[in-house]
C-alpha cells in the first residue's frame, strides 16, 4: 500500500531531509530514514529477546534441530560401527 504525505510540516521535513542526505526523491529519504529508525530499534533490543523471538519463528517452522537425535549414533551407524 502505498504512502500519502498529506501533512505540509511532514512534506517539509522529508524534503528538507532530502536535500540534507542527497537522496535524489522524498521517497528515498524517507526510505533511508525509516530504514535507520528499524535498525537503531533493533539495536536496542537485547540480544537474549531478539535470540529468543527467532527460535521461537524457528520452532514455529520446523527449523530447529530434534534435541533427542543422537548424532554419534547417527555417525556410528554411517560409518558401520557399533
Amino acid at each position: 500500500m502505498a504512502l500519502y504525505i498529506r501533512d505540509r510540516e511532514v512534506d517539509e521535513l522529508a524534503e528538507r531531509l532530502q536535500v540534507m542526505t542527497n537522496a535524489p526523491t522524498k521517497t528515498e529519504a524517507v526510505r533511508r530514514a525509516l530504514e535507520s529508525a528499524i535498525e537503531r530499534r533493533k539495536s536496542e533490543i537485547p540480544l537474549k529477546e531478539r535470540l529468543e523471538r527467532i527460535r521461537a519463528e524457528a520452532r514455529a517452522k520446523g527449523l530447529l534441530p530434534n534435541p533427542d537425535f543422537d548424532q554419534k549414533a547417527f555417525f556410528d551407524d554411517m560409518w558401520g560401527e557399533s
